[in-house]
């Protein structure tokens, strides 16, 4: 890994309240299927499985993982599932991949629990 002498972490963002970070809905979630978006070069549609229920969930992952289906389908991972569902290349997305890396440029990893525990249990 050749980032490990070369990366600078981000400044920490400002400050939010216990209150703030309450709202964020964070749960662990089984990936049950991974599958193409039509027409999207970059888009995967995960079916996960929350435990009462599934959902989609819209990860712009395809061009990062050389075979996203044999390295993520099956395993559990933390998702928002309290953000408003939002609209990407045709598609509603239900959720949001809580992953580590994307944001500083660095191929993503999923946040995952360290050992199997329920589908829809809660982070925090």
């Amino acid at each position: 890994m050749d980032w490990q002498n070369t990366f600078t972490p981000a400044p920490i963002k400002e400050t939010v309240s216990h209150a703030d970070v309450d709202k964020i809905d964070i749960r662990v979630g089984t990936i049950e299927r991974v599958e193409d978006v039509p027409r999207s070069h970059s888009l995967l549609r995960l079916i996960v499985n929350f435990g009462d229920h599934t959902r989609r969930i819209l990860v712009g992952m395809k061009g990062e993982r050389s075979n996203p289906r044999e390295e993520i389908e099956g395993r559990q991972a933390l998702f928002v599932v309290n953000i408003a569902p939002k609209k990407i290349a045709g598609e509603i997305s239900q959720g949001m991949l809580f992953d580590v890396g994307y944001a500083d440029g660095i191929s993503s990893v999923l946040a995952i629990p360290e050992k199997p525990i329920p589908n829809g249990a809660r982070a925090g």
